[in-house]
């Protein structure tokens, strides 16, 4: 589906305080973005951002960056985050494949990756962010004991992941075919998307990756 561009997106993101600027200036100096040591948690392509500014609401002990590439779609993002009081989120727009020249081995926690796009075509496997090529990202970044977190419901995309992510590095951690009716569920903060597709009765997938 082609994203609706909207004339003037990037002036505002570029304006807007809530979004880093330049962030492979701050490589290794997250903390003094966020002010304190608190861990980071990022979510690689957030939307309208419902989801990271709801974490960021639920856990004020821990800073969050909001990942979008496309400024239409962060711009949404940007005035919701305008009507809230919060000083532990803020954004980006950068493509995640560059991700290591922004954070330093170990400085993040967590990834969250929420709904991506499948990618259907086997020649566009590598663009999928649960593929070999993005997962060798994720490890430059993540603590040694970081965490992938993957939820979707396309389940061509999903058994992929399953069988693409465990190797050398990378285990399953846990997974289920059904969030919403597990025990993995509990908690569970949805996405824009996860609720409307949700209530249509449609299960929700997602997986846990970690380290052996």
């Amino acid at each position: 589906m082609r994203l609706r561009h909207i004339p003037g997106s990037e002036k505002e993101i570029a304006a807007s305080p809530y979004v880093v600027q330049n962030p492979e200036e701050k490589k290794g100096r997250w903390n003094e973005v966020f002010g304190n040591e608190r861990p980071i948690e990022i979510e690689v392509g957030m939307g309208k951002g419902r989801f990271i500014m709801e974490l960021a609401s639920l856990h004020p002990d821990i800073n969050y960056v909001g990942i979008e590439r496309y400024p239409s779609v962060l711009l949404r993002g940007l005035q919701k985050r305008e009507g809230l009081e919060l000083d532990n989120i803020f954004f980006m727009c950068v493509d995640a494949k560059n991700l290591m020249d922004i954070f330093e081995p170990g400085e993040v926690q967590k990834i969250y990756l929420n709904f991506s796009d499948p990618w259907p075509k086997d020649r566009h496997a590598k663009r999928r962010l649960t593929s070999e090529e993005f997962m060798e990202v994720y490890d430059k970044i993540l603590k040694p004991d970081g965490v992938v977190e993957f939820k979707t419901d396309n389940k061509g995309l999903f058994d992929y992941s399953l069988e693409a992510i465990p190797g050398e590095v990378w285990e399953i951690k846990e997974f289920t075919y059904d969030l919403h009716h597990s025990e993995m569920g509990e908690g569970n903060v949805m996405t824009e998307y996860e609720e409307k597709f949700s209530s249509k009765g449609n299960p929700i997938y997602k997986l846990v990756a970690g380290r052996k």
